[in-house]
């Protein structure tokens, strides 16, 4: 396989855990705050990265781009945040398509700060993606217009300066690093304010806000993996994806059933992302 069809597979991989693991948090969100719920994410993210950061402290910690890991990291905790927050105040779908805005965003970064190139096929991808989350969404005087549509979006634009920058970081520092780094601070940015909003969770309550954090730190492994492999505008298109398995998941765990706009905008996401995964595959064979 090509670097960018390994990165499209493990793409799809952390989308579908993503999905899962903010049904949970929308399920959660009834009774524990944002931050709470980020908090405890957090420590479970970096409590998978401590034994590989362990066996290599303290070079596993060292840095050459600081910079770069603060500009991630700032994006991260905006999104991070946000997407906790949107689907506390929107249907899961609605959360998720809205956010669809960070492949817009990822492929105007990618040409501008990686040098890639954003070539008419993906464009042509992107903007077919696009069209089956206008579908989708529906937008009508009580669509854009809500104030709580921008959360997520504002997510997204700091997902997507996260990818960039994990896509730079990725070439040089390990995936333990990486986490590591952002455990440790966006821990400690939604920890904080803990002393104000905590809510002791029962045992149950407990093991399924953990289960929340184990999914989200698999998928993130999944996702620094994709990204090392493949350009992050081509792995940033499999976003899209999410709105599919948030199809599924409101049907089986929130009664939600997708009506005819929502069934047709899935085709068409669905349709893009094979269109582009078929293509990497034409051009692994071509270059074979």
């Amino acid at each position: 396989m090509s670097n960018n069809l390994q990165g499209i597979l493990w793409a799809l991989v952390a989308t579908a855990l993503f999905a899962t693991a903010l049904a949970m948090v929308k399920i959660a969100v009834v009774d524990f705050h944002v931050l709470q719920i980020l908090f405890i994410r957090q420590v479970v993210v970096l409590a998978s990265a401590l034994p590989a950061l362990c066996s290599t402290f303290p070079q596993s910690l060292k840095t050459e781009r600081p910079v770069i890991h603060a500009v991630r990291l700032t994006g991260a905790f905006v999104a991070l945040s946000t997407g906790i927050w949107a689907v506390a105040l929107l249907p899961l779908t609605t959360a998720i398509t809205l956010a669809f805005s960070q492949v817009f965003f990822v492929a105007l970064l990618a040409s501008r700060f990686l040098d890639e190139r954003v070539d008419l096929p993906r464009i042509i991808a992107v903007i077919v993606g696009f069209i089956g989350v206008i579908v989708v969404i529906q937008p009508g005087p009580d669509g854009f217009l809500n104030v709580a549509a921008f959360i997520p979006v504002a997510g997204a634009l700091g997902a997507a300066t996260a990818v960039i920058c994990v896509r730079t970081l990725s070439q040089t520092e390990s995936t333990a690093t990486l986490l590591g780094y952002q455990a440790v601070v966006i821990g400690l940015l939604s920890g904080i304010p803990l002393l104000w909003v905590w809510t002791t969770p029962t045992v149950p309550e407990f093991a399924f806000l953990f289960g929340i954090g184990i999914l989200s730190a698999i998928a993130q492994w999944f996702g620094v993996k994709a990204l090392r492999l493949g350009e992050a505008s081509v792995v940033g298109n499999m976003e899209y994806s999410k709105l599919i398995y948030a199809v599924l998941i409101g049907y089986l765990v929130f009664a939600e059933i997708p009506d005819l706009p929502t069934i047709a905008g899935a085709l068409i996401i669905i349709s893009a992302a094979l269109t582009l995964l078929h293509r990497e595959t034409l051009n692994r064979h071509s270059a074979a």
